[in-house]
């Protein structure tokens, strides 16, 4: 059994937030978090940056990702962070 069949089985799910999951949870760390830049994401699956970007936002909508933003001492924005939900 597919660590992945609860995705595919998925049918409110676009194709392109399917794929956008299952890359992030192949680049997630061991506490399901990853850090990610839509450029390389887009790149590596040949998508559009704004395909990544409504992708993405179906997995926040879906509540298969959680979006952290991240803030360096002087209050800048620095990277996000991406809780991706892991589903047995």
């Amino acid at each position: 059994m597919s660590r992945f069949n609860f995705i595919y089985a998925e049918e409110e799910l676009p194709h392109r937030a399917k794929s956008v999951y299952i890359y992030l949870r192949d680049r997630m760390n061991a506490e399901g978090m990853c850090w990610y830049a839509v450029n390389t994401i887009a790149a590596d699956l040949g998508f559009s940056r704004s395909t990544v970007k409504r992708a993405l936002h179906d997995l926040d909508h879906a509540g298969l990702v959680v979006k952290q933003r991240r803030y360096r001492e002087n209050g800048s924005c620095t990277s996000n962070i991406l809780i991706v939900k892991q589903e047995s």
